[in-house]
């Protein structure tokens, strides 16, 4: 089985902010493919499950915040016996890059992303795939923590749109081919 998680907040007052475009992908995958998000299974996640070339596939969405996802991915990759190394992608948002890029990564270190940090120490391990999904960096004097949790411009809407549909696209080529032939063709 594989795992797909899309990092965000919950709630309607963080709908359409920078820090919620990782939930946002996995969720335009679903719609994509018809698969609905339902909170049940999980508590601790919507999920969603699906075939692909005859391997099941979960998609979730933490019901945590952001900096507590851990737990919830922790919990899914303990019941369904997930090697993060080889079954889990997790889409979060990457403010080194603009709005607009969509890069995938095998493993590392958070690099400051509170989220990716929670989900490391929970699984006491930075083996695991990430899609990372550019939202750009804060202008000068603007504080990072206001500025993950606020909306797009308008004149990034276009690139905003365009890189969640170019991250749906990586979640299907990951699920179908995995994280090198993905990474060959996304990360140009």
């Amino acid at each position: 089985m594989k795992l797909v998680v899309g990092l965000g907040n919950p709630g309607s007052e963080y709908r359409g902010t920078r820090h919620n475009i990782g939930s946002l992908a996995v969720k335009e995958f679903a719609a994509r493919h018809g698969i609905q998000l339902r909170k049940g299974l999980f508590s601790s996640s919507s999920t969603g499950r699906f075939k692909s070339a005859g391997e099941d596939v979960l998609l979730a969405v933490p019901l945590a915040y952001m900096n507590l996802s851990g737990p919830a991915v922790r919990s899914l990759v303990a019941k369904f016996k997930i090697d993060p190394s080889a079954g889990l992608l997790v889409v979060h948002d990457e403010m080194d890059f603009e709005p607009g890029t969509v890069r995938l990564r095998q493993n590392g270190s958070a690099g400051g992303h509170n989220g990716v940090k929670s989900v490391i120490a929970s699984l006491a391990t930075q083996e695991f795939n990430r899609l990372r999904i550019g939202i750009g960096r804060p202008r000068p004097g603007e504080d990072p923590a206001d500025y993950v949790l606020s909306p797009f411009r308008k004149n990034e809407q276009q690139a905003v749109g365009e890189s969640v549909e170019q991250a749906a696209g990586a979640i299907e080529m990951w699920v179908a081919d995995g994280i090198d032939k993905t990474m060959n063709h996304f990360n140009r």
